[in-house]
């Protein structure tokens, strides 16, 4: 399969290609020039199979040219050996939880699946890769743990100082060896920006094969489709109502991921983008004007996101017409105050808990839900395991989080970190010391 740059000034490339450069010289970003269409018997049978089994046929409809059926299968039962169950709140109420991974968050996903392709490519080539990842939060966890010790690859985070919440940066800064931490000036924006200037920089892209974890990185959205086909799988189930699936978004690999699902065959009625304060593709639905800006701390941090990188692919499926995306994608947005509220109001009334983001979810569901007159099931996505923002969801549902075994671990742990600011050559000069 081909893919090509958004910006459309770059060579086409196969997958393998797009994987290890991460993103084009022209500093758009690829995406496959046909998206797949699954068979209709395929989409009938997804309840009788497994997730594993949905993810290796999603993915080898884009990787079959690419991978054998073997490799494929070893790289999808090594990292997706964990679940993302659909729990029922309420008639119609759905949460799917992706937060059972190792790092507790929907990042193992995609970080654990690039891990193993990333690890397949360098054993293939003999030649060592850096990987750059921003991070707000959970995708740096989830690519140190899924990058750990994997032979020939070196890891560097990049993530805003003061701006992720305490566990999540333990999780971040505490693994060593293979990964090195770095804690910008600054916000994710910031750190974004200096991943994208690395990899235009002549003599760094000389000197080094650089590539991203992040999902600027075309092979961080194919693994993330796996789990809509599986809560639909699971829906199916219970019933045949049409689904509505909330997203909470900031970079917006996941609500596309979601997209490219649809556009394969999944048929979801409708997608909800739900957003924190930082509310520049709400707003873009609602006007048809896309103005980015500066990111907004919150408590669901991971959405603290000004200029999602991924708005160019939403575009790129929708020939770059809001009206057409408004066909599939309604937007709704929300600050701290109703998130704490919405996690306060469903522990009361289902015993359920949510983390910021999930309830931010929540949130976009029940306004998309409100302006409709149908029966449907609405889902929305629980990305991250309530403890890893254990304060905040502490204070507001008045009794204790339990908190995991894999998260406690990582508290006493010394961290290891570099501080930078959040200019271009201070980062350049660091990375030129890896020589």
């Amino acid at each position: 399969m081909i893919y090509y740059s958004t910006n459309k000034k770059s060579a086409e490339v196969d997958f393998r290609s797009a994987v290890l450069t991460g993103l084009p010289d022209d500093n758009g970003l690829y995406m496959p020039k046909q998206i797949p269409e699954l068979p209709i018997v395929f989409i009938n049978s997804l309840p009788n199979l497994t997730l594993p089994e949905i993810s290796f046929s999603v993915a080898n409809a884009f990787l079959s040219e690419d991978l054998s059926d073997d490799n494929l299968r070893t790289i999808i039962d090594e990292a997706i050996n964990f679940d993302a169950p659909l729990i029922e709140l309420d008639h119609n109420l759905f949460s799917l939880e992706l937060f059972h991974g190792p790092t507790l968050a929907f990042k193992d996903f995609a970080a654990r699946f690039m891990a193993k392709l990333m690890r397949f490519y360098v054993e293939q080539s003999g030649k060592d890769l850096i990987i750059l990842v921003a991070t707000s939060g959970d995708t740096g966890s989830a690519v140190a743990n899924g990058f750990l010790n994997e032979p020939g690859i070196r890891v560097v985070l990049l993530y805003p100082g003061n701006k992720v919440s305490h566990i999540q940066e333990q999780q971040l800064t505490t693994l060593g060896h293979n990964i090195t931490s770095l804690e910008i000036e600054g916000t994710f924006d910031d750190c974004q920006k200096i991943v994208k200037q690395a990899f235009l920089d002549p003599e760094l892209r000389k000197l080094f094969s650089l590539t991203s974890a992040n999902s600027i990185n075309i092979a961080r959205l194919i693994p993330q489709s796996f789990y809509y086909f599986y809560a639909y799988a699971q829906a199916r189930k219970i019933n045949d109502e049409p689904i509505i699936i909330s997203v909470p978004s900031g970079n917006l690999g996941n609500l596309t991921s979601g997209l490219l699902a649809k556009r394969m065959g999944l048929p979801i009625k409708k997608y909800v983008l739900s957003s924190n304060v930082n509310d520049v593709v709400p707003r873009y639905l609602k006007t048809g004007t896309y103005t980015p800006a500066a990111s907004i701390k919150t408590i669901s941090n991971a959405m603290d996101v000004g200029n999602p990188s991924n708005f160019v692919r939403l575009m790129a499926l929708y020939d770059n017409s809001v009206e057409k995306l408004r066909k599939d994608v309604s937007g709704f947005s929300f600050n701290d105050s109703q998130t704490i509220n919405a996690i306060q109001d469903v522990y009361k009334k289902y015993h359920y808990v949510m983390d910021p983001h999930g309830a931010v979810g929540y949130l976009g569901l029940q306004s998309y839900l409100q302006q409709i007159n149908e029966k449907v099931n609405g889902i929305f996505i629980e990305t991250a395991h309530p403890a890893k923002f254990i304060d905040d969801v502490e204070e507001a549902i008045g009794t204790k989080v339990e908190m995991p075994e894999n998260l406690k671990s990582v508290l006493n742990k010394q961290k290891r970190v570099v501080k930078l600011s959040n200019l271009f050559p201070s980062f350049k000069e660091f990375l030129l010391t890896f020589r």
